[in-house]
């Protein structure tokens, strides 16, 4: 839907190079040295008539410094005032307030009414274009035009896919405690475009992004009766995963979009299945006298890490995509939640409680190497960018009105609030549009 309604493209890779002389150096940021020191960089305003090359150049440098790897320098230490983007800037006017990196751009509107936008990113040090690209679509998607450009600089600089061009599905709650309105609600990942996706009074809870983009699934209690449910993003069409007797919940899709993996309870008990989209077959893969739920699956299809109290306690297991090989990975102090695969594949995210404390952390696939990035009152429900860099999760602090959404880096240094209209829970970060 993303792809062929709101957005479309005429991407040009290689039409805005400048021929300088050959680069002696090239600026660029190792993200896998753990603490990174944000890189100086420039935004400056683009080329455009009114102040849209602003707002397009605004919302780049939030990204980026948002991210925690860039800082962006302060426009009203410019020297230069760029007024041809075409032309080389002048790179000892941007030496002398230290931006190591520059972003120089300028937005038009063609004859057809679709916006042109271009920009050329400089190591100022080396006095070379690491790269330029520009871009065509209609004027309202300004703002993905400048999440895209974000993320091409991002990548860029650290030779990773960036994550800006993302959206979130979110929970969104208004009214007061008791009697609290929680709706579905999509928005870009910078908080901006909510929109609600659902309009009755009923609970909602868990919603998560199919592959594709296309689709989310989540858990509703409508009719008193708590099922999981599909919802189509383009038509609003939504239907119910399997009519099971128990209380179905904390669906989630497999890799390949072909499968929802949840929990079902019956007679007490609530075991993990699988359900096939297309067969409708369902296939038990847990079964005990515990609460197995929280499935997860590892990026390849061939895992999932899921939360069971089997042990007394609620802890994170590891087994098969067909239930086998079942095995406990957590063992610290406290209880263990919420798993979310990392769609790299090399960590396991988690809500923690332990010491009267909530907290978000990370931890190897195997249960190793266990690290606390965020703890407070109440934080929950980690769910993971697409670049597998940074967390999204929720927070109410104690004697809070409601939940806020967070993002933290791997790092654990920089943790932003996410801007929401009300109060906010439950975020799941979709895979980069294209």
């Amino acid at each position: 839907m993303f792809r062929r309604n709101l957005l479309r493209f005429l991407v040009v890779l290689t039409g805005l190079a400048v021929s300088l002389p050959v680069a002696w150096a090239r600026v660029e940021i190792n993200i896998n040295k753990g603490n990174v020191e944000p890189l100086p960089i420039a935004v400056t305003d683009f080329i455009a008539s009114g102040d849209l090359g602003q707002r397009v150049t605004d919302v780049i440098a939030a990204d980026l410094k948002r991210s925690g790897l860039f800082a962006p320098v302060n426009k009203q230490a410019f020297i230069e005032k760029i007024s041809n983007p075409d032309q080389p800037p002048r790179f000892e006017d941007w030496k002398v307030i230290n931006a190591q990196a520059l972003v120089t751009g300028r937005v038009t509107q063609e004859g057809d009414g679709r916006l042109r936008a271009e920009f050329r990113l400089w190591d100022t040090f080396s006095g070379q274009q690491l790269t330029g690209q520009q871009f065509y679509t209609q004027p309202e998607n300004w703002r993905r035009v400048a999440h895209i450009i974000a993320d091409a600089i991002y990548e860029s600089l650290t030779g990773e896919k960036g994550y800006f061009d993302t959206r979130v599905v979110y929970v969104a709650e208004s009214g007061p405690k008791t009697a609290r309105k929680r709706q579905l609600a999509i928005m870009d990942q910078d908080g901006f475009n909510a929109r609600a996706l659902t309009n009755s009074n009923e609970l909602v809870l868990t919603p998560r992004f199919s592959p594709s983009r296309q689709e989310i699934t989540y858990m509703s209690f409508e009719g008193n009766q708590p099922r999981v449910y599909l919802l189509q993003l383009e038509t609003g069409q939504r239907e119910v995963v399997g009519n099971f007797p128990g209380m179905t919940f904390s669906p989630r899709f497999s890799p390949d979009g072909q499968k929802v993996i949840m929990s079902l309870q019956q007679e007490g008990n609530s075991n993990i299945y699988t359900m096939d989209l297309r067969s409708r077959t369902t296939t038990r893969l847990t079964s005990t006298a515990a609460i197995d739920t929280s499935p997860s699956y590892s990026p390849d299809g061939t895992q999932v890490v899921f939360e069971s109290d089997r042990g007394g306690r609620p802890q994170l297991y590891v087994m098969g995509a067909d239930g086998s090989n079942q095995r406990r990975i957590s063992f610290g102090d406290g209880s263990y939640s919420t798993p979310v695969w990392s769609p790299r594949g090399d960590l396991i995210a988690f809500t923690k409680q332990s010491g009267g404390k909530f907290s978000i952390g990370v931890m190897k696939t195997d249960g190793s190497g266990e690290r606390i990035l965020t703890s407070g009152f109440h934080n929950e429900g980690p769910t993971w960018a697409p670049n597998g860099r940074v967390l999204m999760f929720f927070r109410q602090g104690a004697g809070a009105g409601g939940p806020q959404i967070y993002s933290i880096d791997l790092s654990g240094y920089n943790e932003q609030l996410v801007q929401t209209k009300g109060f906010a829970s439950d975020p799941a970060w979709s895979p980069l549009l294209e």
